[in-house]
């Protein structure tokens, strides 16, 4: 088995990889979108995306390390091996490869899904494990505040969501605003009293920053206000520093489960702040 730097021709194979290992069903539009997202990181970070396949390339891919970097900050946004495959040192072979185009970095982070197998990885990197929260559900829209403040965005508010990335988490993610636009609205609140921007996709919330947890909740209670009446909304990635959203949630007739872990490695979880699961 080797380990070898991914191609273009490699995403479709990587995707059913990831979709067969990976417990949650994906419908035809998440494949398409994780494609999509895949090809776009090996276009911006092909120094950190690899597979491991059989020498010669005679075989289908065996796993797959796909991680960035953004500023001084490095990030692990797909990471799987094919359970046929599993306990052969690939996947601690993909990860040293994937953190070794981290070099230089002073930040890591990751969310990652409950696998002993991976999380005992991540810890011997040196990540600390922080167990997450998701709000999921029907929003009561009969408990949706009047709120504002908040606008639709566009390309032209990219130096503000920069501005606070910066502030909240050390990085921008300024090479993946177009990508995650192509699929989610963008939401700006600009107050004198703070600052801060979501995403927000037909699913749910899917990045959230700000600079006090006053303009977060206006932010998260405007992305619930967007969701289609009937159709279940999602917040994940939640630590208990976030309980700014917690509030919310519950407010808006939401549950809480158990969700996965966030992955952080010299640095504190970002708050007030809800990860992007592929671009940290």
């Amino acid at each position: 088995m080797r380990i070898r730097p991914m191609r273009p021709e490699d995403v479709d194979a990587v995707e059913r990889l990831t979709a067969l290992a990976y417990p949650a069903d994906r419908t035809g539009d998440h494949r398409r979108r994780w494609r999509e997202q895949a090809a776009h990181l090996l276009g911006t970070d092909p120094g950190g995306c690899w597979v491991a396949d059989e020498a010669g390339g005679a075989g289908p891919v065996a796993g797959v390390a796909i991680s960035l970097r953004r500023d001084l900050l490095w990030i692990l946004s797909s990471y799987a091996v094919h359970p046929g495959h599993q306990g052969r040192g690939i996947g601690t072979a993909l990860l040293q490869a994937a953190v070794g185009y981290g070099a230089g970095c002073l930040r890591g982070m990751l969310t990652s899904l409950p696998d002993h197998q991976a999380l005992r990885r991540y810890r011997r990197a040196g990540f600390t494990l922080y167990p997450t929260m998701r709000l999921t559900g029907v929003v009561d829209r009969s408990a949706l505040p009047a709120v504002d403040g908040v606008r639709l965005g566009t390309a032209a508010d990219f130096d503000l969501v920069d501005s606070v990335d910066r502030r909240v988490r050390g990085a921008t993610h300024r090479p993946d605003n177009a990508h995650v636009l192509g699929y989610s609205t963008l939401l700006v609140c600009d107050l004198l009293t703070g600052t801060g921007y979501a995403c927000v996709a037909p699913w749910g919330v899917t990045r959230l920053a700000a600079t006090n947890r006053a303009v977060a909740q206006r932010l998260l209670w405007a992305a619930l206000a967007r969701s289609a009446p009937g159709s279940a909304v999602d917040v994940r990635n939640l630590t208990s520093d976030q309980e700014w959203a917690i509030d919310v949630g519950l407010a808006a007739g939401l549950r809480i489960d158990q969700d996965s872990y966030l992955a952080l490695r010299h640095m504190r979880p970002p708050a007030p702040y809800v990860p992007s699961t592929g671009f940290g």
